[in-house]
């Protein structure tokens, strides 16, 4: 774990481009309830939106960690929250390991979560992070460059019936039997190395009525690679978990997502947490004596504003869940 305090890391050039524009801020302070001090923990900082908007709206007793694995966004927060260098600690962390850090950082308990999950306008928009399937650059997209394992190694080295089931499983594509058909046919010829190469193949085994409906052909597919290459949701339910374990009561938990497939993994977690009960439905009473650990805030996720979605159209998809922690219910001495 590598932590980065403002004082101790320069940058080389003076600029950064990380440009990312935060979607429901306003929604987001106000779900996480900041009061007049706390420790406020972003567990994907980006280039800082929610992280400035949170500091610059608190008195300075509030302070904030912020977590990305990725080190463009380190470095782009860095400089956006220059200003309250005194008050925020970033760290440069995959999420998974969120209890590590904080074990690192001797921070027993936070009075808040945010995770702001998916891509960056910055990685989508940057061709030399192979996210996006618009520019033609190096088959990548790794959030963070230090992992090994890219989208190239997986469109050139998956079996295919391991391949199809990635992208159906990650992209929901109906087609994805088909294209990883002719992504293993194409690649018997030469490796597969640009996200250019991919679309076409993918443009070919999509059929043309499909290509002229809905989103561009290769989206769903591009959204799988990149979900399968970063574990996104392999690693989210442990760490919402480990989230709520070192919430405060009290304390907020807020998940933006972007996407079905997390919104879903949100969602079971948050009533898995506030509804723990495993007891047979026709019981009279709860015999099996686990405490719900949440009380959900919103049983149906906020949505972006329509001044919002006319200002930045990819909010179109962002979903915002929010769940408060429980104090501990405290039992009796014959334990009822």
């Amino acid at each position: 774990m590598e932590e980065i305090f403002f004082s101790q890391v320069k940058d080389s050039d003076n600029s950064i481009h990380f440009i990312h524009q935060p979607v429901m801020v306003k929604e987001v302070l106000a779900s996480l309830n900041p009061g007049a001090a706390g420790v406020f923990v972003d567990c994907t900082v980006g280039g800082g939106g929610h992280a400035f908007a949170l500091l610059q709206s608190t008195p300075p007793q509030v302070r904030l960690v912020g977590l990305d694995r990725d080190p463009a966004a380190i470095q782009a927060a860095r400089q956006k929250l220059a200003p309250f260098a005194e008050r925020c600690t970033l760290v440069r962390a995959n999420f998974a390991g969120l209890a590590a850090v904080l074990d690192e950082l001797q921070l027993e308990a936070a009075d808040g979560f945010l995770f702001d999950l998916g891509v960056s306008s910055y990685q989508l928009d940057n061709p030399a992070r192979g996210f996006s399937y618009m520019h033609d650059a190096p088959l990548d997209m790794r959030m963070d460059p230090a992992d090994t394992t890219t989208a190239r190694d997986l469109v050139n080295k998956l079996p295919e019936r391991e391949l199809a089931g990635i992208i159906r499983r990650y992209g929901e594509e109906r087609w994805a039997s088909r294209i990883a058909s002719f992504i293993a046919r194409a690649r018997r010829d030469r490796e597969i190395t640009t996200t250019s190469q991919l679309v076409e193949i993918i443009k070919t085994a999509v059929p043309a009525p499909a290509r002229r409906e809905g989103p561009h052909p290769a989206k769903r597919t591009f959204q799988a690679l990149r979900i399968a290459v970063n574990r996104e949701l392999d690693i989210l339910p442990g760490a919402l978990r480990e989230a709520v374990a070192r919430l405060k009561p009290g304390g907020r938990i807020c998940v933006l997502t972007f996407h079905s497939l997390e919104d879903r993994i949100v969602k079971e977690t948050f009533r898995e947490l506030a509804q723990p009960c495993q007891c047979p439905p026709k019981l009279p009473a709860c015999i099996c004596g686990r405490q719900p650990e949440l009380k959900l805030v919103t049983r149906r996720p906020l949505t972006p504003a329509e001044k919002e979605l006319a200002e930045n159209s990819r909010a179109r998809s962002a979903k915002l869940r929010v769940a408060e922690k429980m104090s501990p219910v405290l039992k009796n001495r014959e334990g009822e």
